[in-house]
């Protein structure tokens, strides 16, 4: 990391959340903020922020709610992504900033989205890893339908590869158990780089409640060795203290809110339209988030007006596992489609 783009920690405090975050760049540059997912932090952007701090940009990420140092609350209902985008709006204000470039990734994608559709005066443009947009709401009732079927036949596979989040409707408890177990076993099992092999078969996502819960039903992670093409010794260690620390609970309660999503995205303006720049990068080796040959990217094509899409050969952790491709291909649809982004009034 170069010494004149130090990554530095701050708080952002208001009387209903209080937001940790990392940041670099120039305090006074255009603002891209990164919004990580389950169950990562902060750190899930470590090699974008110097990248952009590098490229003119004052670039932050901030551990979501329920993670990390941010405020960590008691109920599922908590964790509803009307609370979450709110939480940025007042980052956003705390940052001095009218309008950002928003990123995101897995959880944080579909907070990313909705700034863009529920606030997209306060969004220059909008860019996501993995997870599509569905502006009629993030549900498994809008991802079902569009589940390929060729992979998972409906007589086997009713839900296709969600079948992990009907699992935390119905044994919240068993799901954050298993997870919590091990926490560094967990985190090893998890993160792992995309398997190509895994092309044209049902993912383990699928399998969650036939099996009985993560695992295989084991009631812990398995001891695997630790995937250094995604982690290092110390990423590990931080993922592992932070998760030891809070739990499980406020993470997995992010899957128990999608009734009171979809009422949210009815909210939406212009409903649901997205018409500044939007960038899409598929994960060619994501077989949950399965985007380069299932129709599941198909609704965001239809309610983005100005949308970019990139294929990286990455798994689901793409920002960990791929980041010149990620930062290369972020770049070089800034320096294209948002020219004015560069040079943003701040």
């Amino acid at each position: 990391m170069p010494a004149e783009f130090p990554v530095t920690e701050h708080t952002a405090k208001t009387a209903r959340h209080t937001s940790f975050y990392l940041a670099c760049g120039r305090e006074d540059a255009p603002l891209i903020v990164f919004l990580h997912g389950w169950p990562e932090l902060s750190i899930s952007w470590r090699h974008q922020l110097p990248v952009f701090a590098a490229l003119g940009f004052r670039a932050v990420a901030p551990d979501m709610r329920g993670y990390g140092r941010s405020s960590i609350y008691a109920r599922h209902e908590d964790y509803a992504l009307e609370h979450s985008v709110q939480d940025m709006l007042e980052l956003q204000d705390h940052l001095g900033r009218e309008r950002a470039v928003w990123v995101g990734h897995d959880w944080g994608s579909p907070v990313a989205w909705s700034m863009a559709s529920h606030h997209p005066e306060r969004c220059v443009a909008v860019a996501n890893l993995c997870v599509p947009y569905f502006a009629q709401g993030f549900a498994p009732k809008h991802f079902v339908p569009l589940v390929d079927r060729s992979v998972y036949p409906e007589s086997d596979f009713p839900v296709g590869q969600w079948d992990y989040m009907l699992f935390y409707q119905e044994n919240f408890a068993a799901a954050s158990a298993a997870f919590e177990a091990n926490v560094g076993n967990t985190m090893k099992a998890l993160f792992r780089a995309g398997a190509p092999e895994g092309k044209g078969k049902p993912w383990r996502n699928a399998y969650i409640r036939r099996n009985g819960g993560w695992f295989n039903g084991a009631g812990m992670a398995p001891d695997l060795p630790m995937d250094p093409a995604v982690l290092t010794e110390e990423d590990l260690s931080k993922y592992v203290s932070a998760l030891e620390r809070n739990g499980f609970f406020g993470p997995d309660s992010w899957y128990m809110n999608f009734d009171a999503n979809v009422a949210f995205a009815e909210k939406a303006k212009d409903g649901g339209r997205l018409t500044m720049p939007a960038l899409f990068l598929h994960g060619e080796y994501d077989w949950t988030c399965q985007t380069v040959t299932s129709r599941l990217a198909e609704p965001m094509r239809r309610d983005c007006a100005d949308l970019t899409e990139v294929v990286v050969r990455s798994g689901h952790w793409m920002a960990q596992e791929k980041p010149v491709e990620v930062n290369a291909a972020l770049a070089r649809w800034l320096a294209t489609k948002v020219p004015e982004a560069w040079n943003a009034a701040v």
